[in-house]
């Protein structure tokens, strides 16, 4: 029994095993209240732990191409949509673009979460140079005065 004892010690200083670790674990973290993660904490490790690292910087007036994955039965595609970035809203995980495009004559509008699985790429083909947050005014307009001149300098 002695032995058992300062085998455990021996192991509890240099590195612990999975065996020594979980009767203790609940105990030391019960004990000390400053290591136990707050609810805040654990889900913005989430949130972060979720996002994506390759975005590129989109503004309002790029044009994007976006691929959306669509499960068409057992098969998984790609489909590009491409079209005008009118907004941007929120922040994070959480963040959405709204991407307009005419589509035989009609205009439609599909809001992304950039962070979502469904988005699998989006590359910007072209900058805008537009003087306003939100451009929602597009949509009142046809034709060539739907236009956004080009920026050429981002």
């Amino acid at each position: 029994m002695a032995a058992d004892s300062k085998d455990t010690a021996v192991t509890d200083e240099n590195t612990e095993t999975a065996v020594d670790a979980a009767p203790e674990a609940p105990a030391a973290k019960s004990s000390t209240p400053g290591k136990k993660l707050s609810a805040e904490a654990l889900i913005s490790a989430f949130e972060t732990a979720q996002q994506k690292d390759d975005l590129p910087e989109i503004y309002v007036g790029d044009t994007v191409r976006v691929g959306v994955r669509i499960s068409e039965g057992n098969k998984e595609r790609v489909q590009p949509y491409e079209g005008v970035v009118i907004s941007k809203r929120h922040g994070g995980l959480n963040q959405t673009i709204t991407v307009r495009r005419i589509f035989q004559g009609i205009g439609v509008e599909r809001v992304f979460m950039l962070h979502s699985p469904q988005v699998a790429s989006i590359k910007v083909e072209r900058r805008g140079k537009v003087r306003r947050a939100k451009l929602f005014y597009l949509r009142e307009r046809v034709g060539k005065a739907t236009r956004v001149k080009q920026r050429f300098d981002r």
